[in-house]
């Protein structure tokens, strides 16, 4: 069947792995046209289905940055509320399996290649059809991913957006609850040259009468994006103003923070660094909050406090060794790349050293401006052969931008980080950031329990 090679009775990961891999990849493309994205190939691929989608309840999240965290803290606290979840991220960090979660557990490999096995005579179908719509990588992991829930008889189900919102495939389900974590310039080529034409594409998600969660956005966003909601008599709850957060306390093992939003207000502790964050950890409250069937009052306090304390995220701004300090985090725009800078000023060190790579599309100018005062050596690689920038590139900008710093060029991903290690003492901090692709070859690098370079004492998220 479609060129897949069986084992036993279904399809190895690996073919089903190498099949999902020859799909058309419209979203790692630099300059794809937005017009190659759509809807149509998702949808003929889930009615061939069965339309699995209907009956699943979404917790649905779009933003430029903080969607994933987000969407796994949401997770935990459905979890923590007794409810089986279905989670679908992107992208993955490690492996392509990463983006299937049931009940916070990453799905396995031989479920997946049975999913793969099941969608792809229908994927062939309509490529046969017609070239021109056929469903693309993206299509397919959507697919699979509602497939396995539905199957699974979730509760509930939290979607990543892939990219924008109205054209993206995940849009191809009707929310229970829409979520816009943030705006800012980014895939501008795609979603367009201001905030309000991105704002645009991304409120795309909201459904009529569907409740809407937004973040901290910037005016100019914001009023898109209500007056949308305003269209579908889809009722709003922002940031700041109908909920909230304060951070009582941080350190680098977390931070306690105070949740409101409404009647409701609850005290929790997270192990995740920065303010943006607290700021996730509230959008996360207010969304299952909003989610019909939730629990409510007491029982989701409890469920807050349980869910937040267990919540992990990989990958972001993540404190994985100390002596040396090792960060790795994937922020890949201005407002993420300020966060991770508050952070690295509270963390004491002799000398600081940047890992780096951005992939095409993202503000390299604004990252640039808020890492590098924090650094005294970066060494540029390219995380992602196709979507990073090309290293001489960020290179040539960060010599405009911060004349003394001191600069390396290692292509290599897993080089640069060994040798960037390798170069630290005992007192410096070594801090991986711009990219989740490169996020995800660190962790592989300093957290694989079978690797030379896994740090003593790490304390990787995630691991097992």
């Amino acid at each position: 069947m479609s060129g897949l090679k069986r084992a036993g009775q279904i399809c190895s990961e690996e073919a089903a792995s190498a099949y999902l891999a020859g799909l058309i990849n419209v979203e790692k493309e630099r300059n794809a046209p937005y017009s190659r994205f759509g809807l149509e190939p998702i949808r003929r691929l889930m009615e061939r289905l069965g339309d699995p989608q209907a009956d699943l309840s979404v917790i649905h999240l779009a933003g430029s940055k903080g969607k994933g965290s987000t969407g796994l803290m949401a997770e935990a606290l459905l979890g923590a509320a007794g409810e089986r979840v279905g989670t679908f991220t992107s992208p993955h960090l490690e492996r392509w399996s990463e983006r299937f979660r049931i009940d916070g557990r990453e799905v396995t490999g031989e479920l997946l290649a049975e999913a793969v096995e099941r969608i792809a005579p229908h994927i062939d179908a309509l490529r046969e059809e017609d070239p021109r719509r056929a469903p693309s990588f993206f299509d397919a992991l959507t697919a699979i991913a509602l497939l396995l829930f539905s199957e699974a008889k979730v509760d509930r189900c939290v979607f990543e957006v892939g990219l924008g919102g109205r054209l993206d495939s995940t849009n191809v389900i009707t929310a229970a609850v829409s979520c816009i974590t943030n705006i800012e310039f980014e895939h501008t080529q795609q979603l367009g040259n201001t905030l309000a034409e991105i704002a645009s594409e991304k409120a795309g998600i909201l459904k009529s009468g569907v409740p809407a969660v937004i973040g901290d956005l910037r005016d100019e966003a914001a009023e898109v994006v209500e007056a949308r909601a305003r269209e579908l008599g889809a009722p709003v709850a922002r940031l700041g103003r109908d909920f909230d957060f304060e951070v009582l306390d941080r350190d680098l093992e977390g931070q306690s923070i105070r949740l409101t939003d409404g009647s409701l207000r609850v005290d929790v502790r997270i192990a995740a660094l920065g303010s943006h964050q607290a700021r996730n950890a509230a959008l996360a409250l207010a969304c299952v909050a909003r989610a019909p069937g939730v629990v409510q009052g007491e029982p989701l306090i409890e469920a807050a406090e349980r869910g937040f304390a267990a919540s992990r995220l990989p990958g972001r701004v993540e404190l994985i060794g100390r002596a040396p300090w090792l960060l790795v985090d994937s922020a890949h725009t201005g407002a993420s790349a300020a966060a991770l800078a508050a952070v690295l000023r509270r963390i004491p060190r002799r000398r600081s050293h940047l890992v780096l790579s951005i992939s095409a599309g993202k503000d390299a100018d604004a990252i640039l401006r808020h890492l590098l005062p924090e650094v005294n050596v970066v060494t540029v690689t390219r995380a992602e052969p196709v979507r990073s920038l090309s290293p001489s590139e960020i290179a040539t900008a960060i010599r405009a931008a911060a004349p003394g710093v001191s600069i390396q060029v290692v292509p290599d991903p897993q080089l640069a980080l060994r040798a960037a290690r390798e170069e630290l003492g005992a007192e410096d901090l070594l801090c991986v950031s711009g990219s989740i692709y490169l996020a995800g070859i660190a962790r592989r690098v300093f957290c694989d329990a079978g690797s030379n370079e896994r740090v003593a004492g790490s304390r990787c998220s995630g691991d097992g």
